[in-house]
């Protein structure tokens, strides 16, 4: 009996230790809403991405910790996994999958997840760089960039696979973040300069280059800036400079400019400019997203935006949310659509 109570004490306290040092969590993202395109019928969509992720940190001792991150992402009207242009599926851990190191040095991690770039930027969207057809974050505020065009089809186009990430420590309001790419392609063909039967980059042929991203960050009270570039693995260029500020309790501004450069895969026309401005205004449980911008490419009619959202929180992990957008001009077709969507979110 003494023994009996022994081990359970030994066990107990063995049990309360490893809770101590490692912690597990699961999170995710409920999201669905009706949404009408000007050119399509009425159809179940998604403001957010809808995820299902597990995180956790080890502590190590002395000030270091082991973390992971992986993230489900599928589709709200189908359970399945979610699909790519086209109805590709993409990969099971589609929103990231990173393994790393957390001390007094910053962070690193390995694996797959959003650069450095396109991670910092954001946080100067007014609708904080969600996917939905009236944010901005998938066209105008990358200037209609890819960080990943050697990806499998259908695969997300702000993240880098293969790649190493680097946070370092905030001081003083500064931090500077970056993600360096390998050089292994996944797919491909990425035709560029090249033809259809022989393309600039053949399936699975390596980038010439290491992709990289890098993002500075600077916070000092309301006001918070960015400055990113970005090379991806066609040699593709992106700079971007941002900012908000917080003008009152309630109101935040934003603006951020863009410019691409694909001279290495174009044989005329290689620039792309973009420029965004934003606001969000909190009222109560309500919150106002608003926002216009434009792409210039080089040779091509200008892409013009304007959105408007509003959100109403039910509680700390569910709101309603209502949104409007018209995009008008550049190559899409028809040159003027309109999109209109209302939804619930929900966290857990």
């Amino acid at each position: 009996m003494k023994k009996s109570l022994l081990a359970v004490a030994l066990l107990g306290a063995f049990a309360g230790v490893a809770q101590a040092q490692t912690a597990v969590q699961i999170y995710g993202t409920v999201d669905a809403g009706v949404t009408k395109r000007s050119d399509q019928t009425l159809a179940i969509g998604k403001r957010a991405n809808n995820t299902l992720g597990f995180k956790g940190t080890e502590d190590l001792g002395n000030g270091l910790k082991a973390l992971f991150q992986l993230e489900i992402r599928y589709e709200p009207d189908t359970g399945t996994i979610e699909q790519g242009a086209g109805g590709v599926q993409r990969p099971l851990f589609q929103g990231q999958s990173r393994v790393g190191l957390q001390g007094d040095f910053g962070m690193i991690r390995l694996g797959r997840g959003l650069t450095a770039f396109q991670e910092s930027s954001t946080a100067f969207e007014p609708w904080h760089g969600l996917p939905t057809p009236a944010g901005f974050q998938t066209d105008l505020q990358v200037a209609g960039y890819t960080s990943d065009p050697l990806g499998y089809t259908g695969n997300s186009t702000n993240r880098f696979s293969n790649a190493v990430f680097y946070n370092s420590p905030e001081f003083m309001g500064f931090q500077v973040n970056t993600t360096i790419g390998m050089k292994e392609a996944l797919g491909g063909p990425y035709v560029g300069r090249g033809t259809t039967a022989a393309p600039q980059y053949a399936a699975g042929k390596e980038a010439s280059t290491l992709p990289f991203s890098v993002s500075g960050t600077y916070k000092n009270g309301p006001a918070a800036l960015m400055l990113a570039a970005e090379r991806n693995a066609v040699e593709s260029r992106l700079m971007s400079i941002a900012g908000s500020v917080m003008a009152s309790n309630e109101l935040k501004l934003m603006a951020s400019y863009q410019r691409q450069n694909q001279s290495n895969t174009v044989n005329a026309n290689p620039i792309t400019k973009a420029w965004i401005l934003g606001a969000n205004y909190t009222m109560g449980p309500g919150k106002i997203l608003a926002g216009y911008g434009q792409k210039s490419p080089d040779g091509v009619a200008k892409t013009k935006q304007a959105s408007l959202g509003y959100e109403y929180s039910l509680s700390k992990r569910t709101y309603l949310y209502a949104d409007a957008s018209k995009k008008k001009g550049g190559v899409q077709v028809p040159s003027t659509i309109n999109t209109y969507s209302l939804g619930v979110n929900h966290a857990f």
